[in-house]
């Protein structure tokens, strides 16, 4: 596993496989997709960042890279994806074999260019459009208050902010006009174009709206004054803004006691896309979406007012009986695509003990990479800490960029099927894409609106070559070329591009089975697995995930596995896939396979997290990790099993999502009776501190927030820890094993999972 990870730190890219099968037939065998995880803008501090423009192959548009064939003689070098023959411009005449420019250094795979003549986009201040629920009870309401106030003191002071508010109506708040707080309002129910909202809010009062053409900014038929009046600097408005928020009050309409609020959010977001469309398109701006409830108005609407009514339950869209769903997909997928053409992000920050619509919202927040966060409250922890990463800068700052196009070049019997993660298809069909479709494909550009510095995408790949006959001359040159670019609006301003060069071998023929296996990435295996399956479950009506895993899993193990037929005690699994089936146990059990118990709108959650998450936090999804603090030793890892609960031991569990320092029975009763503010029990407080601090330093550095949960042996918030163990020990198993815990449950625990596999596999 460690020379993957040192491949993930020189360029950011895990891959199963990393020896591909070489035809499409043996690509079909390996079960595990052929894809490339990769994370775009990862910081590396060995980079070089070179002050000119990359230069490019005049076939195939790829950058210079150190695969390419130089003859420094002639000044030519020639392309590995095309075999283009290319000359060097007259600025590299001084290169030879001892003075080679940085992207020919064989350890520079990875290389960002910014053009010192371009300048940074006419619009480089950050623009935040804050879009707040006012349909909520008054506590909430302080929460949010507070929350936003400190938001904006950490706001840059030459970003631009605008306010919108919403509840039955859409209020947009003019802060340029600082006599009084004065509002243009919206009806809920009815979708406003962007020539009306530009008719209404009187931006052509001084300067007449032009003839012909689109309305675009200032450079566009608006004048600076005006878009000044809704969007102004941070340094300007703090005073307007704070007033604003401290009269902030709840929707004022009567809600009567049988009914749900009147809240148009999507009335609101689709007023926000096109005011930043008209006054700041390209200009990465952020709509931040604060939803304190279901949306009931409007064309996003995904209930209605009736009380009476539930909101849709996973069951309800399995048998598509949720009457709203489908309709706000649509509108939402409608307004994904014009925030991808203005180049727009939205983030959501979903803050209530109901479901607020994060379901149908995933479209247009995963296709803009905006940042999303659920919680229960705007008081909560989870909310509040989030918030404040969002603008933090120093050593946790999220490294947000924005404007990004990711476009790729690969060898020519390597196709694209798609991505699946954060980004949009631009459409751009040519001879990479497959005919296949995964995610976002049939393109070989993306944009990629918002992206912070662990934004991650998974690419899947097709191999489109066939098997060649025996007496086929061996091929001269065994490698496949991938090229990934980047290209992206940095913090600082400026545009900047992101090359980065790989080359993986391919092997055919009967005896290569140890080659692919010498060259397996399990856990990169067990992410893209994980993200193929909840896309699958999402996108294919019938379709059993678990039926599919399981195939998966024994196809693979009768692939490359090694045993006797029929005789299940002989089967054995190399050191390289021994952890996968392990992997493929918990991702069975995990939230994005098991929705029972969740909503549509935390599934859609989970879901959006794992997207766009690298290999390392993925991982922590699937099988959470389980460290074990004992006064007889250092603290260890444990196994993910019920036999680790110890009445003296403390457990800390990571899944991500939720953090468990969960005490054992003896730990809990010593700590009640006060024994660790004792002097002579040193020790004893030591052991306490010690899980706490490594649970505030995974929460320091992790966005979302996760929640901290503290918990003791047999109370009522320990299911958090039990629900994620293996149940080896149940209240149906014959003998307990001493000091752990049984598990109340029917799941079938990991050895007779393994037992299944190893009799399947061999028949």
């Amino acid at each position: 596993m460690a020379e993957f990870l040192e491949l993930e730190t020189q360029d950011g890219v895990r891959m199963p496989w990393n020896v591909l099968p070489g035809t499409k037939q043996e690509a079909a065998n390996c079960v595990v997709p052929i894809a490339a995880i990769y994370t775009p803008i990862k910081p590396f501090p060995n980079m070089p960042v070179l002050p000119y423009a990359p230069l490019r192959c005049r076939t195939c548009r790829s950058v210079l890279n150190p695969f390419a064939i130089v003859d420094f003689a002639a000044k030519i070098w020639i392309c590995p994806f095309c075999f283009q023959r290319n000359h060097f411009p007259p600025q590299y005449d001084s290169i030879s074999e001892e003075h080679l420019p940085a992207e020919l250094f064989p350890q520079y795979t990875s290389i960002e260019y910014e053009s010192p003549g371009e300048n940074p986009s006419s619009c480089s201040s950050p623009v935040y459009m804050f879009v707040v629920d006012t349909c909520i009870i008054e506590e909430e309401m302080a929460f949010l208050r507070s929350a936003l106030s400190q938001a904006i003191d950490l706001l840059p002071d030459n970003s631009l902010v605008g306010l919108i508010t919403f509840g039955t109506l859409v209020h947009v708040h003019e802060l340029g006009f600082g006599q009084l707080a004065k509002t243009y309002v919206f009806k809920g129910s009815k979708d406003v174009s962007k020539e009306q909202l530009l008719e209404q809010m009187s931006f052509f009062l001084k300067k007449p709206k032009p003839a012909t053409g689109v309305i675009a900014g200032a450079r566009d038929g608006l004048s600076t004054e005006s878009i000044s009046r809704f969007l102004l600097p941070a340094s300007d408005c703090g005073f307007a803004l704070n007033s604003v928020l401290e009269e902030l009050q709840n929707d004022p309409w009567q809600v009567p006691t049988d009914q749900r609020a009147t809240r148009c959010t999507s009335t609101a977001l689709s007023v926000a896309a096109c005011l930043l469309g008209a006054c700041v398109p390209g200009s990465g701006a952020r709509i931040m979406a604060f939803v304190g409830g279901p949306s009931t108005e409007g064309p996003g609407a995904i209930v209605s007012k009736n009380l009476s009514e539930p909101i849709r339950s996973h069951k309800d869209l399995d048998k598509d009986s949720a009457p709203y769903y489908n309709k706000a997909v649509r509108f939402y997928e409608g307004l994904a695509k014009q925030l991808v053409h203005q180049g727009h992000i939205l983030d959501l920050f979903a803050c209530a003990l109901d479901q607020v619509g994060v379901a149908e919202l995933k479209v247009a927040v995963e296709r803009t990479g905006g940042l999303v966060v659920l919680a229960e409250s705007f008081g909560h922890s989870v909310f509040k800490e989030s918030l404040r990463r969002v603008f933090q800068s120093g050593d946790y700052d999220l490294g947000l960029s924005s404007n990004g196009i990711f476009e790729i070049n690969c060898s020519k019997d390597i196709k694209v099927q798609g991505i699946i993660g954060p980004c949009a298809s631009l459409g751009k069909k040519g001879q990479l894409s497959s005919d296949t479709v995964i995610g976002q494909g049939n393109t070989s550009a993306w944009k990629m609106c918002g992206m912070d510095k662990s934004t991650t995408l998974c690419l899947i790949f097709d191999i489109v070559k066939k098997e060649t006959p025996e007496l086929a001359v061996q091929p001269s040159s065994n490698q496949f070329y991938f090229q990934f670019l980047t290209y992206y609006q940095h913090a600082n301003g400026q545009m900047r591009v992101r090359a980065t060069t790989l080359s993986r071998r391919w092997v055919t023929g009967p005896g290569t089975i140890q080659d692919l296996i010498a060259g397996f990435d399990q856990e990169a295996a067990a992410v893209a697995m994980a993200r193929l399956v909840s896309f699958k479950m999402e996108v294919e009506a019938e379709f059993d995930p678990i039926r599919w895993l399981d195939k998966a899993l024994i196809h693979l193990c009768s692939q490359f596995g090694e045993y006797q037929k029929d005789s299940p005690s002989s089967f054995s699994l190399s050191p390289r896939l021994s952890i996968f089936p392990q992997f493929m146990f918990h991702l069975r059990r995990s939230q994005f396979v098991q929705v029972f118990n969740n909503s549509p709108d935390e599934t859609a959650y989970f879901r959006m997290i794992l997207n766009r998450e690298n290999v390392a936090n993925s991982i922590v999804m699937i099988q959470p990790s389980l460290i074990s603090y004992s006064f007889h030793s250092a603290p260890e890892p444990a196994l993910l099993d019920v036999a680790a609960i110890s009445a003296d031991r403390i457990l800390l569990l990571d899944s991500y999502f939720t953090v468990v320092v969960f005490h054992g029975a003896n730990i809990a009763q010593w700590r009640k009776a006060g024994y660790h503010s004792q002097q002579e029990h040193q020790a004893f407080a030591q052991l306490l501190r010690a899980p706490s601090d490594d649970a505030d330093s995974i929460v320091k550095e992790r966005f979302p927030v996760p929640r901290l949960v503290v918990c003791d042996q047999h109370g009522s918030q320990a299911r958090f820890l039990l629900a994620k163990l293996n149940p080896s020990a149940t209240y149906n198993t014959d003998a307990p094993l001493p000091g752990g815990d049984i598990l109340f449950t029917d799941d079938v625990s990991f050895e007779v999972f393994l037992d299944h596999l190893q009799r399947l596999t061999v028949q």
